[in-house]
């Protein structure tokens, strides 16, 4: 999931939590460029009280008018919106097609404890399942495992399965002029941003908006419970052994999808043998760091070499989700 669906269940449950009833979306399926992945969120408590994204303006705009109207108040339906036929006119101008699920959910104590274990999976404690019952429109969570697919509907009145995890996440150790551009390209990318930094003339050169900045060292914070979920990428971009090196230590031993360190082909290697002699790392251990970090795109600049770390963190979360 993305960091702003995160947003949207936190709005769906303020509403809530005052007595607002909220209409509640979710993208189902998605043909041709669609701007937003299957699973994607938004919602409403009115026309102009609104978060998320669907299309990226033209749907929203086309769903928000309809709020209020008697079609708007079922329990759950299904809306269809890019062929230019159903709901109104509506084409995208990327070409695509969207199917979305619209739920009308009542400010009542079991719907907010429903979003509460919502928000507590996507903030990578739990990884559920949403079943949602197109006919009855009883909804429910379940267990889920990470080989299920974001989103599984078969269409018509068949039951809506969705996959409901934590975020993406990007741990950065360290700011430096490749992590700067990193956090640009990675809040551009859908990541949540945490930047880990202790020294404090590094945290009064710069100012990085977007991301949330931990002052603390990149190491202790990654131990810390519900810091590292499996939807996570770990990287160090300092060259500063010390904080590199105890970074790995650490990264290894968690279960990010992607971990990985900057440096050259020879201050990798000098790194490999400093890791498996202090931290005692096996060769299947110490192969799960990408380093040196990146894809081989000849990068030279700091923009650049972030250009090819956000390239590989992205092809490996593609291959393995």
């Amino acid at each position: 999931m993305q960091p702003l669906d995160v947003k949207v269940v936190e709005q769906v449950l303020a509403w809530l939590n005052n007595s607002q009833p909220v209409w509640f979306c979710t993208v189902l399926s998605t043909w041709g460029s669609s701007p937003r992945e299957p699973g994607s969120l938004f919602a409403a408590c009115s026309a102009s009280e609104w978060v998320g994204s669907l299309s990226g303006g033209c749907v929203e705009d086309e769903f928000l008018a309809q709020l209020g109207s008697p079609e708007s108040l079922q329990p759950v339906a299904i809306q269809r919106y890019g062929d230019g036929q159903s709901n109104g006119e509506i084409k995208l101008p990327c070409g695509g097609i969207l199917t979305v699920c619209v739920e009308y959910i009542q400010p009542t104590k079991t719907w907010v404890n429903h979003f509460e274990d919502y928000l507590d999976a996507i903030r990578g404690r739990r990884l559920l399942t949403r079943n949602i019952d197109l006919k009855s429109a009883d909804v429910s969570l379940s267990p889920a495992s990470v080989s299920q697919s974001p989103v599984d509907w078969q269409g018509g009145e068949s039951p809506v399965f969705v996959r409901i995890g934590p975020a993406k996440r990007l741990i950065i150790a360290g700011i430096s002029p490749v992590a700067e551009y990193c956090v640009q390209f990675a809040l551009a990318l859908g990541f949540e941003v945490i930047v880990c930094e202790h020294r404090q003339e590094e945290l009064a050169r710069v100012t990085l908006s977007g991301c949330q900045i931990v002052p603390v060292f990149p190491a202790d914070y990654i131990l810390q419970p519900d810091a590292v979920h499996g939807q996570t990428a770990i990287v160090s971009l300092t060259h500063d052994a010390r904080v590199d090196d105890t970074t790995m230590l650490d990264a290894v031993n968690t279960n990010a999808f992607y971990v990985g360190v900057m440096g050259s082909k020879r201050t990798s290697r000098n790194r490999a043998e400093r890791l498996q002699r202090i931290g005692q790392l096996d060769d299947q251990t110490l192969a799960k760091i990408h380093m040196p970090i990146g894809l081989d795109i000849g990068s030279k600049t700091p923009a650049e070499i972030a250009l090819a770390v956000m390239a590989d963190i992205v092809a490996k979360y593609r291959a393995v989700h």
